[in-house]
């Protein structure tokens, strides 16, 4: 591990001499692909350097301890032995996560698609809730959401709702969240009080670039009509909404709510492109199904991952076997506290895969 970080130490410092070439500057193509090399490897150079410093600190402590008769400066020296010992536990822990290897759809915007399941009226109104959830989530991580399509229900539910999320990290964060939610609580249409469980799914799906997703123009029908449901002053009045049918797979795609249809359109191809990379995903992942069990959140879309209780106030997350009582601030977007969770226990689940190989 330590010949590899020395490697990795060198290739930054010659990067950053690259960097400090003023003519680097002028292919930016270039210039944006080492930043963000540099940027990646800037958090394991400085954590290395941390774990140098504290084995440094370790060999210092033990001289003082060699040459010093003075009892108070032998525990002082005992004391900084101790702390050094502990900090260079921490900073191997902390470069075994950072080394491990890096999703490479991590960095990607993401589309959400979330599907009223079992419930009916009520599902469809927790499909709204997590969608409110999802968006409020990312406004505290400063991301941009972008409403693609939409199909609500007469109660203010939404049957079926896509979107993409733009920001930083988006992927890497997120990708946890696919999967069977389930809501257990009384529903505003059942005037007996009794508990009903309803579902909604959730999936996740990176971005695809256009060179991730070569689409033949050939296996799409294009139809073009008027937007339905609520919308702006042309949204009934001109022929802007779109729908994509992907022939060979069957993938239908509908885009309405932009007013123009290039727009629509625009949004119904990047759909249907992160459609299709995510299929080619999941089939390497089936093909690699011991991988995949070992990791948290890539399991099968069908799998029930989370119950939001609203009776007792807590959401459990059933892949790590953890309860929160803070049901309110979840809902309203709070959602740091379980996906830090479950990247610690990926991080955990991949570390013991490696450390048995």
């Amino acid at each position: 591990m330590f010949d590899r970080l020395e490697d990795i130490v060198k290739h930054y410092e010659e990067l950053m001499f690259e960097l400090n070439n003023p003519s680097v500057a002028e292919d930016q193509k270039r210039f944006r692909k080492l930043m963000k090399e540099q940027s990646d490897l800037t958090p394991l150079v400085e954590t290395y350097k941390e774990y140098k410093q504290a084995k440094q600190d370790v060999e210092d402590s033990l001289a003082l301890l060699e040459e010093e008769s003075d009892e108070e400066m032998r525990e002082m020296a005992k004391e900084e032995l101790s702390d050094a010992k502990k900090r260079i536990e921490e900073l191997e822990q902390q470069l075994k996560i950072l080394l491990l290897p890096k999703d490479p759809n991590d960095d990607k915007n993401v589309i959400v698609e979330i599907r009223a399941g079992a419930g009916g009226d009520e599902a469809a109104l927790f499909a709204s809730e997590l969608y409110r959830m999802y968006v409020h989530y990312a406004e505290r991580q400063r991301w941009k959401v972008e409403l693609i399509n939409v199909s609500e229900s007469g109660i203010g539910g939404m049957k079926e709702v896509e979107f993409m999320i733009t920001g930083q990290g988006a992927y890497s964060k997120l990708k946890y969240e696919s999967g069977v939610h389930r809501v257990q609580r009384v529903p505003e249409t059942e005037s007996g009080g009794r508990i009903h469980t309803s579902t909604a799914t959730v999936a996740i799906m990176p971005e695809a670039e256009e060179f991730d997703v070569v689409i033949d123009e050939k296996d799409i029908r294009i139809d073009v009509m008027r937007a339905s449901g609520n919308g702006g002053q042309c949204v009934n009045t001109t022929d802007s909404a779109v729908r994509l049918t992907h022939i060979p797979t069957g993938i239908v795609i509908y885009s309405q709510t932009e007013k123009s249809q290039l727009q629509n359109k625009d949004k119904a191809f990047r759909l249907l492109r992160s459609k299709l990379y995510d299929m080619e995903l999941e089939r390497r992942q089936n093909e690699e199904a011991e991988a995949r069990r070992s990791q948290i959140g890539t399991g099968d879309r069908s799998e029930k991952i989370r119950t939001y209780n609203f009776p007792q106030g807590r959401v459990t997350e059933h892949r790590i076997k953890l309860t929160l009582y803070k049901i309110d601030s979840i809902m309203d977007g709070d959602l740091q506290e379980l996906i830090d969770s479950l990247i610690a226990a990926d991080q955990a689940a991949k570390l013991a895969k490696m450390n048995e190989t």
